[in-house]
């Protein structure tokens, strides 16, 4: 609400601009009136530019504060499972026990795609990358639901949310599958979320997969600790997709083609190749030299945060998973020594503190995504599958909201001014 007035100097006028104040972050000063008065702002990447108003998920960078509709996100972690989190990011609310159950058997019985969907990936080469079919089938599905897309309609809204959140482990499977050229896994409706997850993943018709409750629980905390992140870049591109009442599937698809850049969605994929690259433990003390020297261009992925200045939220719950899922495997890779003589060294390393260098989420999912056996190439689309709530949850809100209009920037333009035009001659 605007209880301030922020006044704009601009030659011999002034303009007078509201101040807006949320439940929690920082003040927004209202420009919505400058465009009437001649002026536009400048803010290119909107660093300093609030792009809507959402009740969903609150980031306090410099605090390391992380809240999915004002629950912490630590305790969500711990305590609760990542349907509880979907109900609560798509509905408002941490749902009772009778919510959901209810959810719950809805997401689970959604989970079977339609069969033709199947045909879609033999149009793939067998090598194509994960993230390019997912793109591909995922916008494919407003063609074999299409009764549920009028995105006025609340009801027709919920269900297409619900049909994303429910079949999207299917789809990741299924890349995964025709990428190793094994048989398509088909969901089942006695297993959980993470669950039915990793034994589409993993089962073969030759023997039947156990799953590991160890593994299972590190999942479902995967997938809990990637499901919101405020106003990142693909979720403003769901935004600003669906503001043109595009239907959701196509929404969906442009969040997971803004997600493959490797800006974005590639910090867990990035974090195994540089362990790659140092290869052994020996090396460490050469690569820690090297990320300390201001002169060398080498950075350590996986630590530190853009957002967060003090230390990443989920970072600190992912790590204890990631050492339970290691000490059940008992694993000899040398990767994984790497990674764990690395995290060591940076959390009892003095200059490390100083810079708020710490071990985030990404470093510590990638290790237990590579644990568990899931190839790099796929990382980025369990970013997607544990991400698709979160879209959805917001492309939800924005068309709730009355008045929304389809999102049209603007620009300060350094091209030519108008010229005449001399015909060539033919």
């Amino acid at each position: 609400m605007a209880n301030d007035i922020a006044i704009l100097k601009v030659g011999d006028k002034e303009i007078e601009l509201p101040i807006l104040t949320g439940t929690a972050g920082h003040p927004v000063i209202d420009v919505r009136a400058l465009g009437g008065k001649g002026y536009f702002t400048f803010d290119p990447g909107f660093m300093a530019t609030g792009s809507c108003e959402s009740s969903i998920t609150f980031i306090d960078g410099a605090k390391g504060v992380l809240l999915h509709r004002g629950y912490p996100i630590d305790e969500l972690a711990r305590d609760s499972d990542y349907l509880e989190v979907c109900h609560m990011l798509l509905h408002g609310h941490a749902p009772t026990t009778e919510e959901y159950i209810q959810f719950k058997d809805t997401i689970t019985r959604h989970t079977l795609l339609h069969e033709q969907i199947n045909m879609f990936f033999h149009g793939f080469r067998n090598d194509a990358h994960p993230m390019a079919m997912l793109c591909g089938t995922v916008g494919a599905m407003s063609s074999f639901y299409h009764s549920d897309l009028d995105v006025n309609s609340e009801d027709q809204r919920l269900r297409s949310a619900h049909r994303l959140i429910a079949k999207m482990p299917t789809l990741v499977a299924m890349c995964y599958k025709y990428n190793v050229g094994q048989p398509f896994v088909y969901p089942r409706n006695d297993l959980s979320y993470a669950g039915n997850f990793l034994n589409m993943m993993f089962s073969v018709p030759a023997e039947e997969y156990k799953i590991s409750p160890t593994v299972e629980r590190a999942m479902d905390r995967i997938f809990i600790l990637h499901a919101d992140h405020e106003q990142n870049a693909s979720t403003s591109t769901v935004r600003l997709a669906g503001s043109s009442g595009a239907n959701p599937y196509a929404c969906i698809a442009a969040g997971v083609a803004s997600l493959w850049g490797p800006a974005h969605g590639g910090a867990n994929e990035a974090c195994l190749e540089m362990l790659e690259e140092i290869g052994t433990v020996d090396r460490i003390p050469e690569f820690i030299d090297r990320a300390k020297d201001k002169d060398d261009s080498f950075r350590l992925m996986g630590f530190g945060h853009r957002v967060y200045k003090n230390h990443d939220p989920r970072a600190t719950v992912m790590r204890e998973s990631c050492h339970e899922v290691l000490a059940e495997l008992k694993l000899n890779d040398p990767l994984l020594e790497v990674a764990m003589e690395l995290e060591r060294i940076a959390l009892s390393d003095p200059y490390f503190a100083e810079k708020k260098l710490f071990p985030n989420v990404d470093f510590y999912s990638g290790i237990i995504l590579k644990a568990i056996g899931i190839p790099t190439n796929m990382f980025t689309c369990i970013f997607a599958l544990s991400r698709t709530v979160g879209w959805i949850s917001h492309w939800h809100e924005m068309l709730s909201q009355p008045g929304q209009k389809i999102g049209r920037p603007r620009q300060l333009y350094t091209g030519e001014g108008q010229r005449k035009y001399t015909p060539i001659k033919r």
